[in-house]
């Protein structure tokens, strides 16, 4: 199977939904919504190929996307690097942006698995002494 790394040969959209875990739908969609920095190259038979540079840009999209940035700000990410070199300072703020969200994310996740992590403890503990019986208990 050819890899971004070591192929220079294009690559077909089913080869790419395996690197990078798109569906073939979702890379369709991708490029629909401008969502590629650059136009994907086609055969003479309208079949799409790919080149390991859209790969690469579709990896750092799947993380931008799995870690809840908006599609819209996805959009503008993309059109900045589109527009190439004099922009990088909105793309910093853009990134910067998203990372403070993923960071308060992060952190009220942390809040929460303490909570949980607590609550098991509590009922490890009565299972333990035998004592679980009404551990809140509507019906008590």
């Amino acid at each position: 199977m050819a890899t971004p790394e070591t192929s220079a040969e294009p690559l077909s959209i089913g080869e790419v939904a395996e690197l990078t875990g798109l569906s073939v739908h979702a890379l369709r969609f991708y490029e629909r919504e401008g969502l590629l920095v650059g136009p994907v190259r086609r055969t003479s038979g309208g079949r799409r190929r790919y080149a390991a540079f859209d790969v690469d840009w579709l990896l750092i999209c799947v993380k931008l996307r799995e870690s809840g940035m908006p599609l819209a700000d996805l959009k503008r990410f993309a059109e900045l690097v589109r527009h190439g070199p004099g922009n990088e300072a909105e793309r910093l703020r853009l990134l910067d942006t998203h990372r403070q969200r993923v960071d308060a994310q992060i952190h009220a996740l942390e809040e929460c698995r303490s909570v949980i992590a607590w609550k098991v403890g509590v009922y490890a503990d009565h299972l333990a002494r035998g004592e679980a019986g009404g551990l809140w208990d509507p019906t008590a």
